[in-house]
């Protein structure tokens, strides 16, 4: 009797409903694998050269080496300036530059740290306040590859009139195969998640999304 009455209240749904849910299901699953496929496929091969120009360079921190090439670029003429955003605050200049070996005179009067920024979104804003300022027109980013189709969404959606030269780098060291692909994928999902707000905020013309 209980297990009768379970069912009157709980009804499982219509089969029609389940040969059009379950499909549906399977299209999206293979939609995103295919997408996640397209999207690891055409993940940019770390720069091999410091033979890119722009007017300036930002570097943002995070996982990887991503601070030493973009030192390497500044100090070699790659830009009349460098940005460093995401600084931890507890960071000074000085610290820092004991930890860059090619961190020379260029270091000293053309970097800047910026402290404000917590995501790549954050990244985005805060080197798009910076670029206003010197009024550059073109931007070196570093950052590692995987991270690199994220970074220029979103650099692209706050300086649509810049120019953007991608400078990806290698990670700092090799991880095991299963953290690789937990990072990829939990980069692809930041990267859709990116994407969509970035194309929601095109489409509303809000700012706050």
């Amino acid at each position: 009797m209980p297990r009768q009455r379970d069912q009157k209240l709980h009804p499982a749904p219509p089969p029609r409903r389940r040969r059009i849910l379950f499909p549906a299901f399977v299209w999206l699953f293979v939609g995103y694998a295919v997408g996640f496929a397209i999207f690891v496929l055409n993940l940019p091969r770390p720069a091999v050269d410091s033979a890119s120009k722009a007017d300036a360079i930002v570097a943002l921190t995070g996982e990887g080496g991503r601070l030493a090439p973009a030192v390497l670029l500044l100090e070699q003429g790659g830009g009349k300036r460098l940005l460093i955003t995401g600084v931890n605050k507890a960071t000074s200049k000085r610290s820092l530059k004991t930890l860059l070996q090619d961190a020379g005179a260029a270091f000293d009067c053309c970097a800047d740290l910026g402290f404000a920024a917590a995501d790549t979104r954050g990244n985005a804003e805060e080197a798009a306040r910076w670029v206003r300022e010197h009024n550059y027109r073109s931007l070196i980013v570093v950052t590692t590859s995987y991270h690199m189709p994220r970074s220029l969404a979103e650099f692209g959606a706050q300086m649509p009139d810049v120019t953007l030269v991608p400078f990806p780098v290698p990670e700092e060291r090799t991880p095991a195969a299963w953290q690789t692909f937990r990072r990829l994928h939990g980069e692809y999902i930041k990267f859709l998640a990116s994407v969509a707000r970035i194309a929601f905020q095109g489409l509303t013309g809000r700012a706050d999304a």
